[in-house]
């Protein structure tokens, strides 16, 4: 079970059928169909917080809003705030204070740097409107920052969107519970198209992080999964076992 003194995160990601979530020059991020974003903010309006990298950040229409009016009255069924807080991890605060991201004002916006971060950089942030946390010396401490997320901003449910680098940092921190991916029927290939985790990795087998199939569907030419994060060494874990050794509920993260 997920430590009660953090939230629950999920990670939700589109990939290509050989794991790309970019092409090598990162011109073409986005190519989910329009039911794949529809899903992306189905899920968000489960939770109290979406986060991602300022590279995501900084790309343009990117807010990290809810998406729109029918969206905030699922948050408000919920019982949830009807605009979620928006979470922007930047070590070194390179989040650009005329992104797109800081024109809705409607939720906070949350950016986490380390606290060697740029006095000058962290000053226009604020400037432009973000709540600036320090946490960690060289990089985001974010065992801190999501413990921080919760006892601050009582964020209970957490879906983090990318980018590759930011995902592998959660992985390797044991912060992930949950993975949504979309698998969409293309090909990227070569060594520099990023995948779900980049970054520094796991070393070995003994290291890999186990996942657990919990559901599968084909919508259109896409295929939709979720899988639960499995804690333990994953070589030694049986294989196939019933679901109901996971103990996360199900119920909330199923909007398709």
């Amino acid at each position: 079970m997920p430590r009660l003194d953090r939230p629950f995160v999920l990670l939700n990601m589109a990939m290509t059928a050989d794991g790309k979530i970019a092409t090598g020059n990162r011109t073409v991020s986005s190519f989910g169909s329009a039911r794949d974003q529809a899903h992306l903010l189905e899920l968000r309006a489960t939770t109290d917080a979406v986060v991602c990298g300022s590279r995501t950040a900084n790309l343009p229409g990117i807010t990290l809003g809810p998406g729109g009016p029918r969206y905030q009255r699922q948050r408000l069924r919920r019982r949830l705030l009807e605009f979620n807080v928006r979470v922007v991890v930047s070590g070194n605060a390179h989040l650009d204070p005329r992104a797109d991201v800081f024109s809705e004002t409607h939720s906070p916006l949350v950016v986490l740097v380390t606290r060697k971060a740029p006095v000058s950089r962290v000053r226009r942030l604020q400037q432009a409107g973000a709540i600036v946390g320090g946490f960690g010396e060289q990089r985001v401490d974010l065992v801190s920052a999501l413990t921080w997320l919760r006892a601050r901003w009582n964020v209970r449910r957490l879906v983090c969107e990318g980018g590759s680098e930011l995902n592998d940092s959660m992985f390797r921190a044991g912060l992930i519970d949950e993975v949504h991916v979309t698998v969409c029927p293309l090909l990227f290939g070569g060594r520099l198209a990023p995948t779900i985790t980049d970054g520094l990795g796991l070393p070995n087998l003994a290291a890999a992080i186990g996942l657990e199939w919990t559901r599968t569907r084909r919508i259109g030419d896409e295929l939709f999964a979720t899988l639960r994060v499995v804690r333990g060494n994953p070589s030694t874990l049986p294989r196939g076992g019933p679901v109901s050794r996971c103990p996360a509920v199900m119920g909330q993260t199923q909007p398709w």
